[in-house]
């Protein structure tokens, strides 16, 4: 691994010219952060933005209720709650490397948005609670990762609070979803007590001071293993005779086990206090892959070196009240994206033209002139967009769709004021095209009482307060009483249709649903009429 004083933040520099497209994309690291709520993810995400200079002081400070909205949370939601329910994504230069961290939903209820951002990243960093250890949110989007064949490196975050053992930590990484954890920057100091990192590799001792409130950059001090043992006594120690168990047992980073997915990078650190997040960056930027080929829906792949293609992994409207714009979100595959090039559209083989281009840092848009493979771009107003679409230059290519996943609450959506139908289907629209919900239908409710279908609860409340702030329309919904959902065809619908607890609905894609009142209902149709198509979605907790 390179030394910290290797990498140092660069400033930023103008897009190479596309002839460098090669050193472009190696240069390149794009991940996620996956995480159960409450783990720190958006104080991660601000305080490794903050090491990388793109921003001169961090705004989260401790607790939920006093807690100052983070830069990349722009939400009246957001900040009221202090959770994530969308993704922006951030770019920073880093140790002359382009780091693009896509953020995701930090609740349960939106993991399928987090599902999407997945499909956008080369790599992901697992944030674990150092009291809590691996939480349900957690191990789903592990899951994810493993099933993407994403590799992933493991964060003990809050180790400056009262914890569990990092031994026991690891042990359960390694016993619950089969991950090898090989420690790099082990803990000096019990949880509650965090003075500093040993690095496992060098066998040196950072030593880190606190900021006031961690609103800024935590001092680091180099000091030997025998200056480490005159300052920091038995806790030294401990950390030195615990790291080297863990090497003698085999626990050492090997970067083909890592990017098998076989083991995961380990790193303790307290983002709130800024500590150990230098060591993030660093480990990134030394271990993470840069872009690689992607597969296509005709059992090829397109290499980052073939002409531009990009899919679209996210569309959210209403992040500047003042534009009242529409951005979808592409992850560039392949050669070199310029700004007002004209593209093709692959779902219609329509002609799409890029002049509005832009990086996203919270509230903050830059024009984008050129990007390369692994980066982010937001399109403006590409209302023919929507997650999964694949754009192309050149020789044509189309990625394999994005799944949705299985919902498991539903609603009628009713406008309150008849006289605001048009905004009310206009918002229907808006909703349905940037997958905050799943927008269902049949004869008998008709258009003006469409059925919302979601993961979690709260993506209803976002649609609520989403159409109240940005088109005026005041909706109410009415709970439904189904709990499952199963893809069906035309040849199975009619009689299905007739039974009791259950209904048919054609999804905005043209997928047939059928929603069904209990898997004691389900099992009873599926044994009773085994002839009709009843096919499990993706589910929310693969």
């Amino acid at each position: 691994m390179s030394t910290p004083s290797d990498l140092s933040p660069t400033a930023e520099s103008a897009p190479a010219a596309p002839k460098n497209l090669r050193r472009e994309v190696d240069r390149r690291r794009t991940f996620a952060v996956i995480s159960h709520p409450d783990a720190g993810k958006s104080t991660l995400t601000e305080a490794l933005a903050l090491h990388a200079r793109k921003i001169s002081e961090a705004g989260a400070i401790h607790g939920k209720a006093g807690r100052k909205s983070t830069v990349s949370d722009w939400m009246e939601m957001e900040k009221a709650r202090g959770i994530s329910v969308s993704s922006t994504a951030l770019q920073f230069d880093y140790a002359d490397h382009t780091i693009n961290l896509v953020d995701t939903p930090g609740h349960a209820d939106f993991s399928e948005d987090t599902y999407r951002v997945l499909t956008a990243v080369d790599a992901a960093v697992m944030l674990i609670d150092a009291a809590k250890g691996l939480e349900p949110q957690t191990l789903k989007l592990f899951q994810v990762c493993r099933h993407r064949g994403i590799p992933v490196v493991t964060v003990i975050n809050k180790w400056d609070r009262p914890g569990r053992t990092p031994l026991e930590l690891l042990d359960e990484i390694d016993e619950r979803i089969g991950l090898t954890p090989t420690p790099l920057f082990w803990p000096v100091g019990i949880a509650g007590d965090f003075r500093g990192l040993l690095d496992v590799t060098a066998g040196e001792y950072i030593h880190f001071t606190r900021t006031a409130g961690g609103a800024t950059i935590a001092p680091e001090e180099f000091l030997d293993a025998d200056a480490a043992a005159a300052r920091e006594g038995d806790e030294w120690t401990t950390a030195l005779e615990e790291s080297e168990l863990l090497v003698e047992s085999g626990q050492q980073h090997d970067e083909e086990a890592f990017l098998a997915g076989r083991t995961s990078p380990v790193i303790f650190a307290s983002a709130m206090l800024n500590f150990g997040v230098h060591q993030i960056l660093d480990t990134l930027v030394s271990f993470a892959p840069p872009p690689g080929p992607r597969p296509d829906v005709a059992g090829g792949a397109r290499d980052v070196t073939d002409p531009f293609s990009a899919v679209v992994f996210k569309v959210q409207a209403g992040m500047d009240t003042a534009h009242r714009d529409r951005l979808a979100f592409m992850r560039v595959v392949s050669g070199v994206f310029e700004r007002g090039m004209v593209v093709t559209h692959a779902q219609t083989g329509k002609p799409f033209t890029t002049k509005y281009a832009l990086t996203v840092f919270g509230r903050e848009r830059t024009t984008v002139e050129h990007a390369y493979p692994g980066d982010v771009v937001g399109l403006v107003n590409a209302t023919a967009l929507a997650p999964g679409h694949t754009l192309y230059a050149d020789r044509k290519v189309e990625f394999p769709p994005i799944p949705s996943f299985a919902p498991e609450h539903f609603s009628i959506l009713r406008a309150e004021s008849a006289a605001k139908y048009k905004q009310f289907r206009r918002a229907v629209d808006q909703m349905d095209s940037e997958g905050v919900v799943q927008i269902l239908r049949n004869d008998l409710r008709g258009d003006a009482s469409p059925v919302l279908a979601a993961v979690g609860p709260m993506q209803f409340e976002v649609v609520a307060a989403r159409m109240k702030s940005e088109f005026g329309v005041e909706a109410r919904m009415e709970p439904l009483g189904y709990s499952l959902a199963r893809r069906t065809d035309t040849e199975s619908a009619d009689e299905l249709g007739r039974q009791r607890g259950v209904e048919v609905f054609t999804r905005s894609d043209g997928v047939l649903l059928a929603l069904v009142s209990d898997k004691w209902r389900l099992q009873y149709i599926e044994k009773e009429l085994p002839h009709l198509t009843l096919e499990p979605l993706v589910a929310a907790a693969d």
